[in-house]
Order: C-alpha cells, then structure tokens, then sequence
C-alpha cells in the first residue's frame, strides 16, 4: 500500500503566527484568549500547558492580557474587551482583516452586504457584528430567501471552498438579473490551495484519511471536497481514530489536513497509517507541504 500527502496541507501562516504570538506573550504575563485560537485540540492543549487560559466572554477574564483568535473580531467586541482595562493582542489572521475591508468597501459603496458562510462561525460573528443590515447564506435554499435589492455586494468567509462560493454567486445573479451584484473573493489562498490538492489527492486514492479539528470548518469543508471524488473519505483528529478496517484492499491512501492541523499531527497520523499498513517509505515528492 503507498501512502502520499496533498501538496498543499496542514497548518497555515496565519494559524502558526497566532499560536507563536500567544505563546510568546505567554512567557512575559498571564495570557487569556477569547475562544478557541484555533480549532485543534493538540494545539489547543499545548496553549493549557503553557498556562494560557480560554475563556468565551470579555467579563470572564481576570488576567492583564487578552487574546483576540485568528478568526478575528468586530470592532464592537474589541471596544467592549479594551473597556475592561485589559491590554488586547489581535492574532487575527491578515487574510481575514482583508475580509473585513472587503464588507466595509461594499456598504461603503452602497451594497447590501451578503456573506457566503456559517451563520454560527466565530468568523462570520467577527464579519458581522458591526453591521446594521446584512444577510448570510451557505446554500441555495438559502439563496432563494435573499429580499430583492438593487445592490447586492457578497464576500465570504475566508475558510470556504472557492467553488461553493462562486455557484452561490451565480445563482444570486440569476436570481436577481436586475441587481447590481458585485462579489469580492475573499477565501484565502491556503483555503483555496488545499481544496485544489485535495481533489487532485482524492483522485488518485482509493481512501483518504483528512486530519483535523472535530470543530475545524476548513477540515469538515476538506472531507466534504474529498468525498466527492473518492467513495472511502475518513476524518480523524490523530492517531487514536484511525480504524485498520479503513484500509483494507486499499492500494493508494491520501492524506490532507486542515490549516490548524500541527505537521506533528499529520507525521504521527502517517506513521501509524503505514504502520498498520505496512507500507514502505514515502518519496519526498508525495511529502510536499
């Protein structure tokens, strides 16, 4: 059995500078961070040991120091957290602060702001919550609620897959032909670069095994992506889920991972996977990151 990797996988830039800026502020004072820094348990518990706190609301907090995640903020909660008397680090992602400059140049020009992600992502709270009028959407059901209106300007959270978001364009355009639609891309590039390798990896695997946070939206969207083109997709979060039965008479086994996913994790996770397997040493192609 041969064991290859996407090539594009695992943790992105914005995902490792938030995590190297709370570990480094961790060593000078007592760090609390506002929800999960990323969605990765084994980050997450290395944060623990190191003695950072989570906690959900700005009134939770009681150390010096607080944390905005990499999935940023709005404007609003950053007032309300600097109000507490509280020294705020931002480790929100460059990417997604092009998302919210994006929003502001579309009301700035008199759009209607439609947001193409989950209504419930910390993300999309952070993309909305200073806005007056504004309406999300992630299928085409949802697309069908959309109120007419002669100015519709979409972005989308930066973590969902480029193709989902540009059908929900089209649709929103035929179904407002009199509507001045515009639309921003705002997925970012590491997003866009692993759902490309995950197709051309899922194409070439008879299973494929994604690694990532049970809470990851950029994992779920690549397990999602995978399954589309290959019949035997399994999501594990480390070594510990892997089933030996998810093998069997496999001839080629695909590994991705999602942006908050540790390269530790996906090393261990290969490992065990040829370990059950068998399987020889991979060629340094098939490890490209």
């Amino acid at each position: 059995m041969d064991v290859i990797r996407a090539q594009h996988l695992g943790m992105c830039f914005g995902v490792r500078d938030a995590i190297d800026l709370a570990l480094e502020h961790a060593t000078h004072a007592p760090l609390t961070i506002l929800g999960d820094l990323v969605h990765n348990a084994s980050v997450l518990a290395t944060l623990r040991a190191r003695g950072i706190v989570t906690v959900e609301e700005p009134a939770q907090v009681t150390t010096p120091v607080v944390m905005i995640t990499a999935h940023g903020a709005s404007a609003r909660r950053l007032a309300g957290t600097r109000a507490l008397g509280v020294e705020v680090v931002e480790a929100t992602c460059p990417l997604v602060h092009v998302a919210h400059r994006a929003i502001r140049a579309l009301i700035r020009d008199g759009y209607h702001p439609v947001i193409i992600g989950q209504r419930a992502h910390v993300e999309v709270r952070g993309l909305t919550e200073d806005l007056d009028a504004f309406d999300v959407i992630l299928d085409e059901r949802d697309v069908e609620q959309l109120p007419e209106r002669p100015r519709l300007g979409v972005a989308a959270q930066t973590t969902q897959p480029i193709d989902r978001v540009r059908q929900l364009v089209t649709l929103i355009r035929r179904r407002f032909p009199e509507s001045d639609v515009r639309f921003i891309d705002t997925v970012c590039l590491p997003t866009k670069q692993r759902q490309s390798a995950a197709i051309d990896l899922a194409r070439r695997s008879d299973v494929v095994v994604v690694i990532g946070g049970a809470n990851s939206n950029n994992t779920r969207e690549l397990v999602s992506t995978c399954r589309r083109h290959c019949a035997r997709v399994h999501h594990a979060q480390s070594e510990a889920d892997l089933d030996p039965a998810w093998f069997a008479s496999a001839a080629v086994v695909g590994i991705t991972a999602g942006t908050s996913t540790p390269g530790d994790v996906v090393d261990r996770v290969e490992r065990h996977i040829r370990m059950l397997a068998g399987a020889g040493p991979v060629a340094a192609t098939e490890r490209a990151r």
